[in-house]
């Protein structure tokens, strides 16, 4: 057996290669990989023994050559091949060992590697006969088969083949990702996906899923640890992602936040955690039965005792206290979850049929400078806080969206309907009096007065929206008339 190892990833490439030995193997190398083997005992023939020329234009080319790409994509029982095998002194190999450079963690033209992924793709074509292996945690399985058969099987050096061809597309789709950058609307995007973890179920039981990672991006999902419950399901992931990015915009504060069907039900700055989560709770404790709760500090003995007392499918945090993990782990059911904060990204992905719409994130944001107050009455320093940490709020709530909050704790949130003013209605009848004083927001601007209107019965000091309707001098005398602080941010915040 002909083996050439070229890694960029070299972790266990050394008892790889010693075992490859053991099993007969002649092993090729070059550059760094040859180096590592080299001074771990192993022995290899460098790749110039085979060319005749060492690494030249600065290690640009070190293995595109006919001795290197014959081997890999020649058939010795093809008489053709067989005849230029012999007239040129080409050696066939049985299996290449490589990956590549991790472009997306260092882009720039000196990653973009040529003759490793010409390597892989030669090999992976001609998988009848040569096997490609690119995945560390694939050499154990490899090894075993050499030792039990001899060779691989075919069935293997099919789906090693699949495996190579899907990591130079997903390096390939990093490097136009990145001549990418700043252009907003590029011809075509290159969408590497790579399973991250399998899914209880989809939205309902019947539907299978999956969570998946953009290619070797890092995702908060990447390092987040489960530390008790059940598996994860569609809706799990999704409302956990929704309550963990709107508590991260809260603030540096003690937050929390619960979530519903994506939505928020409760959210809260508190003294501490526990008092913030009290807090978020009781914005509606109907829709918290069964929700997703977040927040942003470690998450404490007293807080978690709070929590037993709700049903509730997932607890996400920074961290837990050990005796708070031993309260929250006697339900066997209840999903702890410990995680970084979120990443930000650069886009919004969303299937429609057999296409995908495709939009800037949205980033939500509260600039007193670049807000207008048409109003009379001008917001209080404490005004100004509560109507951002409503604002905040609403933006992560399904439009048409309207939030009363008082003290910074909501009380009354309105969504998904098709009129504001019957969001309103909701937000007002949920809110019950509790957000007197307090501030309300909408997520896009009031069409008419009688959204303003329906939010002032609930007795809020101050209303956040855009602004932008041709019907804003009604609105704004409206306000007048209501003795409301009216703050204009410039943009809205659709969430559909």
């Amino acid at each position: 057996m002909r083996v050439l190892i070229s890694v960029f990833d070299k972790s266990s490439i050394v008892t790889f290669a010693q075992r490859l030995k053991e099993l007969g193997a002649e092993i090729v190398s070059s550059g760094g990989t040859a180096r590592t083997l080299t001074e771990a005992g192993v022995d290899c023939i460098d790749v110039a023994h085979l060319t005749g020329y060492p690494p030249i234009l600065s290690h640009r080319v070190v293995t595109l050559h006919p001795m290197v790409h014959g081997g890999l994509l020649g058939n010795p029982a093809d008489p053709e091949h067989a005849k230029d095998f012999e007239k040129y002194g080409i050696k066939p190999f049985d299996m290449v060992v490589g990956n590549l450079y991790p472009f997306s963690a260092q882009p720039s033209i000196e990653m973009i590697d040529i003759g490793g992924p010409s390597m892989l793709r030669s090999a992976a074509k001609n998988h009848h006969r040569v096997t490609v292996v690119v995945d560390p945690a694939d050499y154990d399985s490899v090894l075993k088969e050499i030792a039990e058969h001899g060779d691989t099987t075919l069935d293997t050096r099919v789906k090693m083949a699949r495996k190579a061809f899907a990591h130079t597309a997903a390096y390939d789709g990093a490097i136009v990702s990145w001549f990418d950058a700043g252009i907003q609307s590029p011809d075509t995007m290159h969408v590497t996906l790579e399973r991250h973890t399998e899914l209880r179920y989809g939205e309902n039981p019947h539907q299978s899923g999956a969570l998946y990672t953009f290619g070797r991006q890092e995702s908060w999902w990447s390092t987040a640890a489960q530390l008790g419950g059940k598996e994860l399901s569609y809706l799990n992931v999704f409302d956990t992602d929704a309550a963990w990015r709107l508590v991260h915009s809260l603030g540096d504060q003690p937050a929390a936040v619960v979530i519903k069907h994506a939505n928020p039900c409760g959210a809260a700055i508190g003294s501490d955690v526990a008092d913030a989560y009290r807090k978020a709770h009781l914005c509606d404790p109907v829709s918290a039965f069964g929700g997703i709760v977040a927040v942003n500090r470690a998450f404490t003995a007293v807080a978690a005792t709070a929590l037993n007392e709700v049903f509730t499918e997932v607890i996400v945090a920074p961290s837990f206290d050990d005796d708070a993990l031993a309260i929250l782990q006697k339900k066997k059911n209840l999903r702890i979850i410990v995680a970084n904060a979120p990443e930000a990204s650069a886009r919004h992905m969303r299937t429609v049929g057999n296409a995908m719409l495709i939009q800037d994130q949205d980033v939500v944001s509260f600039d007193r400078a670049a807000c207008a107050v048409p109003t009379d009455q001008q917001p209080t320093e404490s005004e100004w806080a509560e109507a951002e940490f409503a604002w905040r709020v609403c933006a992560s709530v399904s439009s048409n969206a309207i939030v009363l909050t008082a003290h910074q704790q909501a009380f009354g949130i309105g969504a998904g309907q098709q009129n504001r003013v019957e969001s309103a209605a909701i937000a007002l009848r949920k809110a019950d009096g509790r957000a007197q004083g307090g501030a309300a927001a909408s997520d896009a601007f009031f069409p008419f007065r009688d959204g303003l209107d329906e939010v002032a019965k609930a007795r809020v000091r101050v209303v956040v929206e855009p602004g932008g309707s041709v019907r804003d001098d009604e609105v704004i005398a409206a306000a007048n008339e209501h003795g409301i602080a009216l703050i204009f941010t410039g943009k809205r915040h659709f969430r559909h």
